[in-house]
């Protein structure tokens, strides 16, 4: 039977990659000691950073009194179920959530660090200036899609079809596979302007790669007809793209298949004790970084998340079970890291929609507000540590500006994310390209990434 061009281009739906994946800069180099990772860990729905982190000195009483506010018995948590921080010296001034114990003992170690009040700014921002309407809001904010998107994007003035990690990865040097790697699907974060994220899949390598294909004689003379017409026509423009990304789409697979499917990996038992939705997927992130050598990767960033954070009612209940699985997974993932030697070149953080009112809704829940409390994971990590304002507890008082306890960030998305960026090597002139607000803001490092 005779195969044309067309029939080929079509039967591309056999593929099982990511469009995502067929656009990245493909000369290959060799990985090396100076291997650096960024791992994204985006809770959907706006966690609720004033039960993540509680202050457990005086000010306890404040955040009690708040969070016990009309009838249905309040979101405060009792001060003797807070698991205590206690910094590198003097007493504990916050407490984890109970359910977070494993990450408690991560900051014991040094390895986390806690990001106090950030959120999507246009320029810094005061509640002055802000009830006189002197600094304009982000678009739409404690919308969750609109949020969702700027705290991708780092651009909460203007839309954007780039994020700021598919920025980032624009600064980066040409590698074989694309550098940016979603286990969360596609999404904007890792959509850059000649970057493109490789969007893998959670459960293993068996749906990654090209389906319908053996290695019967058929097969391969199939695969030896689709390589010899990628090269005929090269001259058209758009079946020369066609013909590269395909080509792309065939390494991509064969390199990764293996990769995802756990042959030989030495960190799956890591996962297994505590199987989870984010724990798949930051198992099938561990896998490619220990193949980073083989992989040809010197930076890769990486982005997987979980949802269920939009605690309207019944939070107490709801909330608890979100984050014990971040705790559990994020604590093996690091445990991961450990194992494989990388540490302190792999660094882990925290993103969400915004944060929740202080004071309780209606149905034992909170409703959407603006800034919020993030964590920092890895062995360069200056851990054991707070960074950034703490918010007054007080409804109405000088961070919340309604009367529900929204606190007005007092750092940006762009502080946090240059301050990530640096870390994974992109020079300070070039941070301008990947956080184009940076200029607004008088710091561009929060000191927590040695």
């Amino acid at each position: 039977m005779r195969i044309s061009r067309r029939d080929v281009l079509s039967g591309l739906s056999m593929i099982g990659l990511s469009a995502g994946l067929l656009g990245g800069r493909r000369t290959a180099h060799a990985a090396g000691d100076d291997y650096r990772a960024l791992v994204c860990v985006f809770l959907f729905g706006g966690n609720d950073g004033n039960n993540m982190v509680v202050p457990v000195d005086a000010r306890y009483s404040d955040y009690a009194t708040a969070r016990r506010q009309p009838t249905d018995g309040g979101l405060a948590l009792a001060m003797d179920q807070l698991l205590p921080l206690a910094p590198a010296s003097g007493p504990a001034q916050y407490g984890f959530h109970p359910s977070m114990p494993e990450l408690q003992q991560l900051w014991n170690q040094g390895a986390l660090a806690v990001m106090f009040n950030v959120g999507t700014l246009v320029a810094p921002t005061s509640k002055a200036d802000d009830s006189a309407g002197r600094v304009p809001r982000p678009e739409s904010l404690m919308s969750h899609q609109d949020q969702q998107n700027q705290w991708q994007t780092s651009l909460p003035d203007r839309p954007s079809r780039t994020g700021w990690g598919g920025r980032l990865a624009d600064q980066l040097p040409s590698a074989p596979l694309p550098p940016l790697v979603s286990v969360a699907g596609n999404v904007l974060f890792a959509l850059g302007t000649s970057s493109h994220p490789l969007a893998v899949p959670t459960a293993g390598g068996a749906t990654f790669g090209l389906s319908g294909f053996s290695s019967s004689p058929g097969s391969r003379a199939l695969v030896t007809a689709m390589t010899a017409l990628r090269g005929l026509d090269l001259d058209n423009a758009l079946i020369q793209s066609v013909a590269g990304e395909t080509a792309a789409a065939f390494a991509a697979s064969g390199m990764l298949s293996p990769v995802l499917a756990g042959t030989g990996s030495t960190t799956d038992a890591l996962f297994q004790s505590q199987p989870s939705v984010l724990g798949d997927q930051l198992l099938q992130v561990a896998r490619i970084i220990e193949a980073r050598s083989v992989l040809g990767a010197t930076r890769q960033i990486f982005f997987v998340a979980i949802g269920g954070f939009d605690t309207h009612n019944d939070q107490l209940n709801r909330q608890a079970p979100l984050l014990a699985e971040v705790s559990s997974s994020l604590s093996a993932f690091y445990t991961a890291t450990v194992q494989l030697g990388v540490a302190s070149q792999v660094t882990t953080f925290t993103l969400s929609d915004f944060g929740r009112t202080l004071a309780p809704a209606s149905g034992g829940g909170s409703d959407h507000a603006w800034g919020n409390h993030h964590l920092v994971l890895g062995g360069a990590v200056q851990g054991r540590q707070t960074y950034g304002t703490f918010p007054t507890l007080a409804l109405g008082g000088p961070d919340d500006f309604t009367a529900q306890g929204r606190w007005l960030p007092t750092t940006s998305t762009d502080q946090y994310a240059a301050t990530l960026a640096r870390w994974f090597g992109v020079a300070p002139g070039d941070l301008g390209a990947v956080l184009p607000n940076l200029g607004r803001f008088a710091s561009a490092d929060l000191g927590f990434l040695g």
